[in-house]
């Protein structure tokens, strides 16, 4: 993704220009100044903290710009700007996840028990979608490094009837590495009755996102000699060369995602199963 480096203009300079300010509509005809890509915006959106749109040139070739100064319409310099909010549809009483949303919730101190991912982008995602739910329980879902240290990390954890842990595993199929560590853990006194390890089928948590959410037939195959998400990246025609790019891509996908029929059923089962588990009364 290619951004450029126009910011404002020189506010010490005498008379300096103001420039017109374009909204990013769609179908919105640019040029980028520093790079002379000419093409129509066919995508906004919010990320990082800044809007992004999408300029697609005559040859359907799409790049990525944050909005602001450096970008001619017609040969005259503009600042091109977010486009007005539409007004606000009537309030949903369902959360992201299709539960009956709690209207006035309050924040309460988090409970003992935990819901443990894998990675920062597994967390992010499931954020997005049971958020609500989460804070009305007051479950908190922290982010592992891996699992290969599973087994101490339960048992350093500590579980018991009032702390419990559910574990989410990325790539839970049988014969494979995860799969032993699962097993192993299982046979730990630690996880006696108060740790539930569930999983999903995916390399990693990007492909719970259903490919129709993202506008895509299926996910492309990745050989397994090209780390996974870097080989996504390189297929989608993104920028693909650093951990930044990995994060700016996971965005892209994570913005598409705005409620649990965006994901697949073998993730959606096994997160709630999770939330269950972690919230049944003890006996």
């Amino acid at each position: 993704m290619e951004f450029n480096n126009w910011g404002p203009q020189d506010l010490s300079a005498p008379k300096a220009r103001v420039l017109r300010q374009v909204p990013a509509t769609r179908g919105l005809v640019v040029e980028d100044v520093q790079t002379g890509w000419v093409g129509a915006v066919v995508r906004i959106e919010k990320s990082g903290g800044m809007h992004i749109m999408e300029l697609a040139d005559q040859r359907e070739k799409v790049r990525a710009f944050p909005l602001g100064f450096g970008f001619l319409i017609d040969g005259e310099p503009v600042e091109v700007v977010a486009p007005a909010a539409a007004a606000s549809p009537p309030q949903k009483l369902l959360t992201a996840s299709g539960s009956v949303k709690v209207e006035g919730l309050r924040a309460q101190v988090a409970k003992a028990s935990r819901i443990w991912v894998e990675g920062k982008h597994d967390a992010e995602l499931v954020e997005k979608v049971w958020g609500h739910d989460l804070r009305v329980e007051g479950i908190v879902v922290e982010p592992l490094r891996g699992i290969d240290d599973l087994t101490a990390a339960v048992k350093d954890f500590a579980p018991g009837p009032n702390r419990r842990l559910g574990v989410l595993v990325d790539h839970l199929v049988p014969h494979s590495k995860e799969s032993r560590i699962v097993a192993d853990l299982m046979k730990s006194p630690a996880a006696k009755n108060n740790v539930l390890v569930v999983g999903h089928p995916y390399v990693d948590v990007w492909q719970a996102i259903k490919p129709s959410t993202l506008g895509i037939p299926a996910w492309p195959v990745i050989p397994r000699n090209i780390e996974w998400k870097l080989g996504i990246l390189a297929a989608f025609g993104w920028p693909h060369e650093s951990a930044e790019d990995i994060g700016i891509g996971w965005q892209r996908l994570l913005s598409r995602v705005n409620s649990y029929a965006d994901l697949e059923p073998s993730l959606l089962g096994r997160v709630e199963e999770v939330i269950d588990f972690l919230t049944a009364p003890v006996s």
